[in-house]
């Protein structure tokens, strides 16, 4: 292990009396600097971990319930990958429907029985809130891995690690950050402008009229002073972006079909248009991608979305430590 003395975040060990053990994770809201920093040191620490040892025991004997009540499959397999990589245990319920769930059972009921067995709930869920009831309900630390339309805590952090990774932590201050696509619907960039908010960058949103950023979420990021624009074309501001980040238009979130076509193809980042971005920035997504980036656009070497994923592992790895007092 580690053992640098001048590192406020090793050695790894039983540390039951740090802030953050026995908390729950809901929203972006519950961060400032400071604790960014302590995340984002104790992140980079799993990183060199995992590429030193692959995976060790600090989370030996501990148990993990992955609970979703909506598909995933990156964000599912990344807690299960950093609880693993921990010497942890994972109980995965991905197919609600045919649990308890489906004779009636309520949320706060199901995480009562679930912390019975487990040590630590990850819960994604198609409500706005609902992270917040099964907090309240239960006696272990919850984790929101998406709540509806509402936040996606982890993923904002990892979002933010990753361009704290990619650019240079030192760099964050004076960034253009531009979010792509779906930002009405997208709780990835509801989170992600609220986080970035606690840096002086200046944000842009580009969207078709109908999936413009939510006035609330802006309201929000105004209040802190952070410089916010509307755009309905990339080319205005491509020029200008150090980290443009592109959502997908989600399909799922749409009532009527004819709507969702028209939007969905509003905008395409390829080789050709990225020739007017700068050479040092990023394009990051959350993913899955539904033909918003070129695959040709794959090999380069500002299309960050794939390391963005293996960022998302250490940061996850951060926060199970670190609400299991082992950080």
């Amino acid at each position: 292990m580690p053992t640098d003395p001048t590192s406020p975040y090793l050695p790894f060990g039983d540390n039951t009396h740090a802030p953050w053990y026995g908390k729950d994770i809901l929203s972006v809201n519950q961060f400032n600097r400071d604790d960014l920093g302590y995340v984002f040191g104790v992140a980079h620490e799993m990183r060199g971990m995992v590429e030193r040892v692959g995976t060790f025991d600090l989370l030996k004997g501990k148990i993990l319930a992955n609970l979703f009540y909506e598909p995933s499959t990156r964000t599912s397999s990344s807690f299960t990958a950093a609880m693993e990589r921990l010497g942890g245990s994972v109980i995965p319920i991905n197919e609600v429907k045919y649990s308890s769930v489906s004779k009636g059972e309520s949320l706060p009921d199901t995480i009562r029985t679930l912390e019975c067995y487990v040590d630590v709930i990850v819960l994604r869920h198609p409500e706005v809130g609902s992270a917040a009831i099964a907090a309240q309900a239960a006696r272990k630390p919850v984790i929101n891995a998406g709540d509806g339309i509402g936040e996606h805590p982890t993923q904002a952090l990892l979002d933010t690690f990753t361009i704290f990774e990619e650019l240079g932590e030192g760099v964050v201050d004076g960034l253009t950050v531009t979010m792509l696509g779906d930002l009405k619907y997208g709780r990835t960039v509801h989170s992600l402008a609220r986080l970035l908010s606690l840096y002086k960058v200046k944000l842009n949103y580009v969207s078709p009229d109908i999936l413009r950023m939510p006035k609330e979420v802006m309201d929000e990021v105004a209040e802190k002073g952070i410089p916010q624009d509307e755009y309905t074309s990339l080319e205005e501001v491509l020029p200008e972006t150090d980290v443009l980040y592109v959502t997908r238009v989600q399909k799922e979130r749409f009532e009527d079909p004819a709507v969702y076509e028209g939007a969905r193809g509003a905008f395409l980042i390829n080789p050709e248009i990225m020739q007017a971005a700068r050479k040092e920035m990023i394009v990051m997504h959350p993913l899955p991608r539904v033909g918003e980036i070129s695959t040709d656009f794959d090999g380069d070497p500002r299309a960050a979305y794939f390391r963005q994923m293996e960022y998302g592992l250490y940061v996850r790895m951060a926060l199970l430590a670190m609400v299991l007092g082992k950080a």
